[in-house]
């Protein structure tokens, strides 16, 4: 690739420098010059060119490194050691730096996958690009969404993409400094749970390496490339349900948010107007703090009088006064199931409301 890029514009500065120019890789080998005969040659002692970024003089050329954030691979050497020399080798070095950054950004895959789920690209030009890189464009993928508390620096993406080996099919790409996505290839009907313990796994991993908590959403699985940006959005959406239905749940999977997904994307108006409807006869915040924790019990033991006394180690009358108690304030009686239903839903709103939406 590199060759065939960078020759155009050495050829295309030939004129205007006068002079021999090329460019040589981290061998020591020309791999593209003004005098075509030199590609292929080695040249002897052009690896010290590359400890640092300082001008070098050899055989009677000036060489000097191209800057990159990643790591220097290539030099450009100009023939002559003169102060011309040295401007002509930094005006090559500026000029193949940016074609050079403009070719990855347009030709990398991880680059590509990113624009991807971030909608960065247009859907019609999705699967031209995925040609261009030689992308297989139908495999199934799932992402996965890494949120990180307390800690942001690169080692939280090194120990992530330390966990997926092969480049050619994962892709680990920083959203920000506290979300990281996995994009796994996986195999069509891949059971949940697999992709639970898979996040599980990175959850230990950063737990045990950076003592770093860590939260895991996971998308559905996406059939083809397009739907890679669904996935990321439900795993976005995992997390952001998780903070205020699960907070004590490290590992979100979308298809298990049920009822709480629905209500999360309700419009803040309409569920205060249905806890006025719901709560017409008294407020909910007239129920004391044993209450609630009784109704979350009651919940919790699908509301069985009788397990769910024996779980507060309280008489059975005692449960069934509390409740009489509940009706009375609130008007809904939560021995019936509509009423439980109605009841569970509106803990559930205002639960999203106290979480403070900013969205609507």
């Amino acid at each position: 690739m590199s060759n065939r890029l960078f020759q155009g514009i050495i050829h295309q500065m030939k004129e205007a420098a006068g002079r021999q120019l090329g460019v040589i890789d981290e061998t020591g080998t020309v791999i593209s010059c003004s005098e075509l005969v030199r590609i292929g040659e080695t040249i002897p002692n052009a690896t010290s060119v590359f400890a640092d970024n300082e001008i070098h003089i050899i055989d009677g050329c000036t060489f000097l490194c191209l800057k990159s954030h990643v790591q220097t691979t290539y030099a450009v050497f100009v023939e002559g050691t003169d102060e011309e020399a040295t401007k002509f080798a930094g005006l090559c070095c500026v000029s193949l730096e940016t074609i050079k950054q403009f070719y990855d950004e347009k030709f990398d895959k991880s680059n590509f996958i990113k624009n991807v789920i971030l909608d960065n690209i247009l859907p019609g030009d999705i699967y031209v690009q995925a040609r261009e890189l030689h992308f297989t464009g139908e495999a199934t993928r799932v992402v996965l969404l890494v949120r990180t508390e307390g800690r942001n620096d690169a080692s939280v993406y090194t120990v992530i993409q330390n966990l997926f080996p092969d480049k050619a099919k994962d892709f680990v790409i920083s959203i920000n400094e506290n979300d990281v996505a996995i994009v796994k290839e996986v195999k069509a009907g891949t059971d949940p749970r697999d992709l639970e313990k898979l996040a599980r796994s990175i959850s230990d991993a950063l737990n045990t390496e950076l003592y770093v908590h860590a939260l895991v959403g996971i998308g559905t699985a996406a059939e083809t490339i397009r739907d890679l940006a669904r996935s990321f959005k439900e795993a976005q959406i995992a997390l952001e349900v998780g903070k205020v239905f699960d907070t004590e749940k490290t590992i979100i999977g979308y298809d298990n948010l049920g009822i709480a997904r629905l209500i999360y994307q309700l419009p803040t108006t309409l569920c205060e107007m249905f806890l006025r409807e719901v709560f017409r006869r008294g407020s909910i915040e007239s129920l004391d703090p044993e209450t609630l924790f009784t109704i979350q019990k009651f919940f919790e033991n699908n509301l069985n009088v009788s397990e769910t006394s024996r779980k507060l180690f309280v008489h059975r009358n005692t449960l069934v006064y509390r409740l009489e108690k509940i009706k009375k304030i609130t008007g809904l009686d939560l021995r019936s199931f509509d009423d439980a239903i109605v009841f569970k839903v509106a803990l559930m709103v205002k639960k999203y409301l106290d979480s403070s939406p900013t969205k609507y």
